[in-house]
């Protein structure tokens, strides 16, 4: 008797470019795409319950290999029972391999072709990371979605050294899928090559051709041009072709670039951004970026975006937020994270109905707009 597959997926295409409507059916939920996933990189999108995430509309969120096997560990999640019940979360969860601290912690880590020896940045102890031991991990972690491990590199190092990155990417994805997991846990496999179309294209090939469940798209947002990033998802989709299998785009969070993203096929989004700006005072709206901080605000009793239901928006004032963070109170990070995370995903269910009713030309014509440096073409 054969396996149950770990998810089953649903795509329609669109009148636009490339762009699909669909659903990712996991045995936590289903999530309707495309989507923006919400970053809990230590079993906690910063400032937010899960009830927050819950009320904002989360689907599905992230957690990382990494920093959850440095602090807790791994083996104490599985022993508490998964990280589902270690967060109380109990939704669709993607665990992120560890692929990009070899790249944010370059000067913490030595790779080799057998994996990456990193020095923990919290106590200074050496920690080994091969693609067996991140699959490992994320088993024990009991994600919905795992990730294969893999290399990410500066996509303006020389060709040589992105090309060998990349090969090593294929080599370890091959031994992440051989180390297996668990039944119920999905793999997806990465895309790299940086912003060479011909390693993009051979790195497609290699990828695809494995028995992935996904397909993530890595290195991109990590320096490139916003013309650079279209012009690789423009390749990468031209390279899949009618491959019907979710496609991730990993680390892309700024609104504009939703719209490139999703006329080229991509289905899945994360990113820190949301939060991280939430906690500096920015927020988004409808209008644009607004800046918590500015003293103008200190006499405005409207909301941060009138045309938003989150909690903030529906009981504090531009006024009391401004308050908040002069004073340095930390529910001034609480509320501006939950605002930025639900309307982010607001703007995501407004972009699945665009699709399906001819109005995304004008949805990113407005968002453009407001956000208009930021996009990626």
């Amino acid at each position: 008797m054969s396996t149950p597959a770990p998810i089953t997926h649903s795509f329609r295409p669109t009148a636009v470019g490339r762009a699909r409507v669909g659903s990712i059916v996991t045995p936590r939920g289903t999530i309707e795409t495309p989507e923006f996933m919400p970053v809990g990189t230590q079993a906690t999108v910063k400032a937010l319950t899960p009830g927050d995430l819950r009320a904002a509309g989360a689907q599905m969120i992230l957690g990382n290999t990494y920093h959850l096997n440095l602090r807790p560990t791994a083996e104490r999640i599985a022993r508490l029972g998964g990280l589902h019940r270690f967060m109380g979360w109990d939704g669709p969860i993607l665990t992120d391999s560890g692929g990009f601290q070899v790249f944010s912690l370059a000067d913490l880590r030595r790779v080799d072709d057998d994996g990456v020896t990193f020095t923990s940045h919290l106590d200074g102890s050496t920690h080994r990371l091969t693609p067996e031991r991140a699959m490992e991990i994320q088993a024990l972690l009991g994600s919905d979605v795992a990730m294969a491990f893999d290399q990410l590199v500066d996509p303006g190092l020389p060709r040589e050294q992105v090309a060998d990155a990349m090969e090593r990417t294929h080599r370890w994805a091959h031994r992440s899928l051989a180390a297996g997991g668990r039944p119920d846990q999905a793999v997806f496999g990465i895309v790299q090559g940086g912003v060479d179309p011909s390693l993009r294209r051979a790195s497609v090939a290699a990828i695809g051709a494995l028995a992935f469940d996904g397909i993530a798209i890595g290195g991109l947002s990590v320096g490139e041009s916003k013309a650079d990033m279209a012009a690789m998802l423009e390749v990468v989709a031209d390279a899949l072709g009618d491959d019907l299998r979710p496609r991730y785009l990993m680390g892309v969070g700024s609104p504009a670039d939703f719209f490139t993203a999703v006329e080229r096929g991509v289905d899945l989004f994360d990113c820190v951004l949301p939060t991280r700006v939430a906690r500096t005072g920015q927020v988004w709206t409808d209008a644009g970026r607004l800046n918590l901080r500015n003293a103008a605000l200190q006499d405005d009793p409207g909301p941060i975006d009138a045309g938003c239901a989150c909690e903030a928006c529906r009981n504090h004032s531009r006024a009391y937020l401004a308050h908040l963070f002069r004073a340095r109170e930390l529910l001034a990070y609480r509320l501006a994270s939950v605002h930025n995370v639900t309307w982010t995903l607001g703007l995501m269910r407004r972009l699945r109905a665009s699709l399906a009713d001819g109005s995304f030309a004008a949805l990113r014509e407005g968002v453009v707009r407001a956000f208009g440096r930021d996009a990626a073409g």
